[in-house]
């Protein structure tokens, strides 16, 4: 069932990026960029989380919405599959996503990606990237832009939190712009390079502002790094005590059943 469900929902999530994709380079970039990102980016992940639930039964919900600041800043998010890149962009906009420039030659999404002013980086050349981040990154804090990065690099496993790299804490350091650092579970119900899709509700976790001003991107990193690994471990937490549930609900019914 759970991969049927990954397969209806690639049924309608490619053809309609190849379409929204064409709509986007033919029109788009005629809009000022703030009408393009609704435009491109709102509409069409809404337009899939919708349908991500319609066809997999996949449903979130977020805890701390009121921890986001109304100036623009930094955004660390965890990386365990490919729905908080889709979710994110719902909840911090206009954002600039630090991406591999490769990204931008994927027929159609690429190319309606590229009208939205990602930061894309070389990752064969570490130095020339990091300089690329602190510029850019810059320029698109500067201009009222949230600036995402995930810094564990890659997806990880479910209730686990990677080593971070140090691109998004060097910006932070060279603009003392603060963090904010998403947590969540996704990898448990859409898991990465896998069609399944397992029907459940995302918890989604946002922490307060952190402070980097006068702070080392390695003091940086720690502190976003101790937060999502805290609200990691709740998250684990809250799904064992749900699958715990579950199982003596379950248990009870069968019991009942056979009475």
């Amino acid at each position: 069932m759970a991969r049927l469900r990954g397969l209806l929902f690639y049924l309608g999530y490619i053809p309609f990026t190849v379409v929204w994709g064409a709509l986007a380079v033919l029109i788009a970039w005629l809009l000022p960029y703030r009408w393009r990102f609704r435009f491109v980016i709102l509409s069409w992940t809404s337009a899939m989380l919708a349908w991500l639930q319609l066809s997999c039964g996949i449903r979130y919900r977020v805890e701390g919405l009121e921890n986001i600041p109304r100036t623009p800043c930094i955004v660390f998010a965890k990386h365990e599959s490919t729905w908080e890149t889709l979710m994110v962009q719902q909840l911090f906009h206009p954002q600039a996503t630090l991406i591999k420039k490769q990204l931008l030659l994927i027929p159609f999404f690429g190319w309606a990606f590229r009208l939205l002013r990602p930061i894309a980086i070389d990752r064969s050349d570490n130095r020339l990237a990091l300089r690329t981040l602190i510029h850019e990154g810059s320029e698109r804090l500067n201009s009222g832009i949230w600036v995402l990065l995930f810094p564990e690099g890659t997806r990880v496993a479910p209730g686990t939190v990677g080593k971070f790299q140090v691109g998004g804490a060097a910006l932070a350091e060279a603009t003392a712009s603060p963090i904010v650092v998403v947590a969540h579970d996704s990898g448990r119900y859409w898991p990465a390079h896998k069609l399944a899709k397992r029907a459940g509700t995302i918890t989604v976790k946002i922490s307060p502002p952190i402070s980097t001003k006068g702070k080392k991107r390695k003091e940086i990193n720690r502190l976003a790094k101790e937060w999502m690994s805290e609200a990691v471990t709740e998250l684990n937490l809250d799904h064992t005590s749900r699958l715990t549930t579950d199982k003596a609900f379950n248990s009870m019914k069968s019991r009942l059943g056979s009475t």
